[in-house]
């Protein structure tokens, strides 16, 4: 069964940094674009930042400057490294990937989501 294991998250004071991963587990075929999102209380889920398999990365606009999005390809790992965090950053992030499990197609996966809480 394909999952998706992310960790790293936590408790961390303004201005901190905390990195995030999100690893692949079972068998597939390849991984298409991965990323990571976050969803906030009261909120709808948001993009945070997403990588293409060739490396390109794309980021919100609240994020640019301050978030990393990177990927190990030889280990099917997506990291998020955070920096200069800010209140508003609380969140439970969401590992995201579009996996090809079968031979024809691809599918949507997530993790199963890693709290942020930034707060002094």
């Amino acid at each position: 069964q394909v999952q998706l294991v992310e960790s790293g998250g936590g408790l961390v004071q303004p201005g901190g940094s905390l990195r995030l991963s999100c690893g692949v587990s079972g068998r597939i075929y390849s991984i298409n674009t991965m990323g990571w999102y976050r969803q906030a209380p009261g909120k709808e889920r948001e993009l945070v930042a997403t990588i293409t398999s060739g490396g390109s990365p794309n980021y919100a606009d609240s994020v640019k400057g301050r978030f990393t999005i990177s990927r190990d390809n030889a280990k099917n790992t997506v990291y998020l490294q955070m920096n200069s965090l800010k209140p508003e950053d609380t969140a439970v992030y969401y590992c995201y990937g579009n996996l090809r499990t079968t031979v024809l197609r691809t599918y949507d996966y997530w993790g199963q989501g890693t709290q942020v809480t930034v707060s002094s």
